[in-house]
């Protein structure tokens, strides 16, 4: 099953449990052992996932880490977890100190809700003061997923994930400062932007002026690309309510001409062939058919915005159409003989990832 879907799962367990979740342990059980779960670790497997795993720090013995996650006989991840009502950001010490005496270059802190995970860019063995990556059950996005399908134990890769950390940490801190200068700007920028257009010296007064001046413009620049953006998208939904129209009218004509439909067994066996090709990806459940006069349309959830192909075998040729470019109209391929289907495997996956 897919990454993104399972999660989406688990947030709906979340949002129907947490209110009866009371305690740090019961928020492990519930929410934080289903997660190492879905990253494809056993959590049944006591030499892949430690719980309570022994951390003698210094003088103190006998300190216990929530979950320690091997891979190939070495720990890859450990995990400090707090109660669901908790702040996953306001107990980093420990595992700040867990971290110093393991061989893990990552580290998580999670309520079971947020997950912070944490590694060593700073300096070697001692665990940064911010996370690298953090991602929100309630709020899961696609960039998040990806970055943590490179923690699953199918996906898992140290050089991979350990320069995309580097990449996220600026981008992150570079995106917080851009975010102070939208609010409030800073000298430096002002006199960055101003000197480029404005020979007079800066003086103070002026610099309270253009403070003000660069305020609007980065926030009315910023409002204008999201405006832009939204016309855009109305668009394209407008133009895909056009096309869906042209659809249904045509759909209520094959209605009428119902008597005139033949589904014949070769279209039924493309469809077969199709729905195995995508059964990688999708359940087959999703994964539904509509004949017309015109074509035999075999759809995603049955939804008219997604096509996935098309059969055209009502002609002497053979044909199969693909959407896989994302465009409106599909491309056709003449097909000698229905097992030539499976040669357009790639397009076909290509047209579902592009309704993911």
């Amino acid at each position: 099953m897919d990454l993104k879907i399972k999660l989406e799962q688990l947030h709906q367990k979340v949002v129907g449990l947490k209110d009866q979740i009371g305690t740090e342990e019961a928020t492990k059980n519930a929410f934080v052992m289903p997660f190492i779960q879905i990253l494809g670790y056993d959590i049944f497997n006591p030499t892949e996932v430690i719980p309570e795993h022994i951390c003698d720090i210094g003088t103190k013995k006998g300190e216990k880490i929530d979950y320690v996650i091997r891979k190939d006989d070495e720990p890859i991840l450990i995990i400090e977890c707090k109660h669901w009502k908790e702040s996953a950001d306001a107990h980093n010490s420990q595992l700040h100190r867990y971290y110093h005496v393991s061989k893990s270059r990552f580290g998580v802190l999670t309520n079971g809700i947020v997950y912070n995970f944490y590694t060593d860019l700073e300096k070697p063995n001692i665990m940064d003061e911010k996370p690298f990556f953090t991602i929100n059950i309630e709020d899961i996005k696609d960039s998040s997923i990806k970055i943590l399908e490179s923690f699953t134990k199918k996906g898992y890769n140290l050089e991979s994930i350990l320069d995309s950390a580097e990449a996220l940490k600026y981008i992150k801190a570079i995106r917080k400062e851009f975010e102070k200068e939208i609010e409030n700007p800073s000298d430096e920028i002002v006199r960055l932007l101003v000197g480029r257009f404005f020979e007079k010296p800066l003086t103070a007064n002026r610099m309270i002026a253009f403070k003000e001046y660069t305020r609007k413009a980065l926030t009315t620049s910023i409002n204008e690309s999201i405006s832009f953006r939204l016309k855009s998208a109305l668009s394209i939904n407008e133009q895909i309510e056009k096309q869906e129209e042209k659809i249904t009218n045509s759909a209520s004509i094959d209605e009428n001409n119902d008597s005139k439909i033949v589904t014949t067994e070769e279209e039924l066996e493309g469809y077969q062939i199709v729905k195995a090709i995508l059964r990688e990806k999708v359940p087959s459940s999703r994964i539904a058919y509509r004949d017309t006069l015109s074509y035999f349309g075999i759809l995603l959830d049955d939804n008219n915005r997604k096509p996935l192909c098309r059969l055209h075998f009502n002609t002497a040729n053979k044909y199969l159409e693909t959407f896989h470019n994302g465009k409106d109209a599909g491309e056709k391929v003449l097909l000698n003989d229905l097992d030539e289907i499976y040669n357009y495997k790639k397009e076909l996956l290509k047209t579902l990832e592009n309704y993911s």
